[in-house]
């Protein structure tokens, strides 16, 4: 039987690479990666079965070396393709996974019509949305009358990924941190369990390399309990002692996998699973287990497998003992079939402490469970919410992290946690403090874990640390009138870069800000120029309560070919080099270019009266492009910009006093720099609609190849090439 690897890391808190070290048959691993490997000698044929055995036997990383030497023999075999991409999906190799399936599929589109799906997937769990939504609808295109359950759940892909670019626009008051290598190894770690606000229990394997099966010691193989204190008086926060072996009860066994930890609410019991598997069948069975606190000898009892029909059938894991109102109910996770929705579902059973005993397991309905798979059940009874992961239902990548309000067996709300807490990953096993501010411990293989092949191949415990509620809230007006500035866009840019926006169609806006940034804020609306605002939390504190700054943005509208001066642009006598002082107010400019993205500006600039015209021209025209030369160097693009002369002829201020002497105050003033505005180009007016599907490079693209009315050509006074679509892109 070939086993499911996701499925079968969250039932035995295993890491894909634990799965390829104990899986695969001593004599196939004896030789892999090393010189004297017989394997790569052998003929095609004999080579293949050997790499699909690896295959079936769960051994994905041993498989894929062999399927690759393969693939130099027969470089164009579909088969073959396929076989690495299930391989690198199943190692969650997510880019290798979807260039195989890409290439699979052009190659065999009728024998592997799945490889687009499973494409969209891969492209998804990279967090590329915009590339997954196409990939996604043309799977359902290419298959209209087939693959029907495929196409119901390719559109569930799509409004996740459409959700996720919301919410990465406007990211929830969290700060994830990685637990550390403390805590967590380059294997998988899981099930954190917090204990009070000083220690952590979890579960883990914790070496940093590749294990080799040995049947002679598999203990060294097995997961097992293990406990980190947190670190004082450091300014880290979170950080953690090196992890030590928890033996309060001698749960763990040298002979099966153990994890998932929990105590009762009274703290009383003690409540885990237990994974054993059979190497020979590949059959993983996870039972959950209880132990009592003996009260006499002040030790905790022989643990014992729970009756009641819990661990009657298919492999039951996840367990979470919480009070749902009066009573004490025991939620888990099980892959049994009778009134299962499908795959793994989360079941409870409510618990009689009189009797010692737990009525029959129920599963917890449509609102949380789908016909794929809920994992790691916690219940909060604080506020009366379960929280869960799901790959079912609409999310980010692969598991997602919910929470619905109710129980045990009747939920409203369920609500995807967001962005940063879900990631286009997988995300599982979410915990909070049982005290405190609303920090918790999530589980997740995202970007930026201690990785043993891929970067995304294994999981880690992460910190999810509370941050205030930080928010800009504001109008757009209209200067003139005051009145609202309806069909707005407004945009918040950080100092990285990173740009959000709102659309804003009664003038209406808010954003969610973070600590530690400094943000500028402006309006995008055709015909009019924006103010900007600046917002800066650099000195807010995690500590700090909630707060909402209330802003005001201004637009005036725009008057062609009306000059406007810049003040204090000065350049020394005779030279066409910008004086220091001339810095700041040249930083003014661009500040307005890089808010008002689709205006392209004229440039001017002038002499004082000494000299011939001729020469005062070719100066003037030098000086305006220098000016060019220093925007062009802060990232304007120079297609916005016309440097143009007006030498001597247009004053600004007497050259000589009225009995004809020199006047060098006049002098210097005439030495000046203006601009006016002549195009305003409205195809780059809206930046981004946060409405609509795809990112910001997407829908402008999408407006550039689509229409012809927005590209019309420069205005012929100015001459100015159209200005690029957008500013300050991510």
């Amino acid at each position: 039987m070939r086993k499911n690897w996701l499925l079968f890391v969250l039932a035995t808190i295993m890491a894909v690479s634990q799965n390829d070290a104990q899986a695969q048959n001593m004599a196939k691993d004896k030789y892999r990666n090393k010189a004297n490997d017989p394997v790569k000698d052998l003929p095609y044929d004999k080579k293949l079965k050997w790499a699909d055995d690896l295959f079936r036997d769960g051994s994905y990383f041993n498989a894929i070396d062999y399927y690759k030497q393969l693939k130099q023999e027969q470089p164009r075999l579909p088969y073959l393709t396929y076989q690495l991409a299930e391989c690198c999906g199943l190692t969650r190799d997510y880019v290798q996974a979807a260039n195989y399936f890409q290439e699979a599929y052009a190659a065999a589109k009728k024998l592997y019509p799945e490889a687009k799906y499973k494409e969209a997937v891969m492209l998804k769990m990279q967090g590329k949305y915009s590339e997954a939504i196409v990939a996604f609808n043309q799977f359902i295109a290419d298959n209209p009358k087939t693959l029907k359950k495929a196409k119901k759940q390719a559109l569930v892909e799509i409004r996740g990924c459409e959700m996720a670019q919301r919410s990465i626009n406007s990211p929830e008051p969290f700060t994830i941190k990685n637990a550390g290598p403390n805590v967590n190894s380059s294997y998988t770690e899981s099930a954190p369990y917090p204990l009070g606000d000083t220690a952590l229990l979890f579960s883990t394997m914790k070496p940093n390399e590749v294990l080799q099966l040995d049947k002679r010691n598999p203990g060294a193989m097995m997961s097992r309990f293990m406990t980190s204190t947190k670190q004082k008086h450091v300014a880290d926060v979170d950080s953690f002692q090196w992890a030590l072996e928890f033996k309060d009860g001698n749960f763990n066994n040298p002979r099966a996998h153990v994890g998932n930890g929990v105590y009762s609410p009274g703290g009383d019991r003690f409540y885990f699973t237990r994974c054993k598997e059979d190497f020979d069948s590949n059959r993983v069975i996870c039972k959950i287990l209880v132990s009592n606190w003996d009260t006499v000898k002040h030790q905790w009892k022989e643990p014992k497998e729970l009756g009641e029909g819990i661990n009657e059938e298919g492999s039951n894991t996840h367990p979470c003992i919480a009070k749902v109102g009066k009573k004490e109910v025991l939620f888990f996770s099980s892959n049994r079939k009778l009134q299962s929705r499908g795959g793994y579902d989360i079941w409870y059973s409510i618990y009689d402490p009189v009797k010692n005993t737990y009525r029959r397991p129920q599963n917890v309905g449509k609102q949380i469970n789908t016909t794929l798979d809920e994992q790691t059940p916690y219940y909060d009874s604080r506020v009366n919410k379960l929280y869960f992961s799901s790959n079912g239902l609409e999310g980010f990548g692969g598991f997602d992290i919910f929470a619905a309000t109710g129980g045990p067996s009747r939920y409203t709300g369920v609500q995807n946690l967001g962005y940063p807490i879900n990631s286009p990953a997988d995300d599982i096993y979410y915990i909070k403090d049982p005290v405190g501010k609303p920090d918790a411990y999530l589980v997740s293989n995202r970007i930026g874990s201690i990785a043993l092949k891929n970067p995304t191949c294994c999981d880690d415990i992460w910190r999810v640390q509370s941050e205030p509620k930080l928010k800009a809230i504001g109008r757009v007006v209209y200067r003139a009138s005051g009145e609202p500035a309806n069909e707005s866009v407004v945009k918040m840019l950080d100092e990285t870069g990173d740009l959000k926006t709102f659309d804003s169609p009664d003038g209406k806006f808010s954003f969610n800000t973070g600590r530690g940034h400094n943000y500028v804020i402006t309006a995008d609306k055709s015909g009019y120029t924006s103010s900007r605002i600046n917002v800066n939390t650099t000195e807010v504190k995690r500590t700090d309560p909630d707060d909402d700054v209330d802003v005001t943005i201004y637009l005036d509208e725009i008057v062609k070919n009306q000059p406007f001066e810049v003040h204090n642009i000065y350049y020394d006598f005779d030279k066409a080099t910008l004086r220091p002082e001339s810095a700041a107010s040249l930083d003014t400019l661009i500040n307005f270019m890089k808010d008002n993205p689709s205006l392209s500006v004229e440039i001017y600039s002038h002499t004082d009266g000494k000299g011939d015209d001729k020469y005062n021209e070719k100066l003037s025209q030098a000086r305006a492009e220098s000016v060019v030369e220093y925007l062009k160097s802060n990232g304007i693009d120079a297609a916005r910009m016309l440097p143009k002369a007006l030498g001597k002829v247009v004053p600004a201020a007497p050259n000589t006093t009225p009995n004809g002497k020199d006047n060098p105050e006049g002098r210097q003033l005439n030495r000046r720099t203006q601009f006016r505005i002549v195009k305003d180009d409205s195809k780059s007016r809206i930046l981004y609609d946060s409405s609509k599907p795809g990112n910001i490079d997407d829908q402008q693209n999408l407006k550039v190849n689509e229409g012809t009315e927005d590209n019309e050509p420069a205005d012929a006074e100015s001459n100015v090439t159209a200005p690029g679509s957008r500013v300050n892109k991510k």
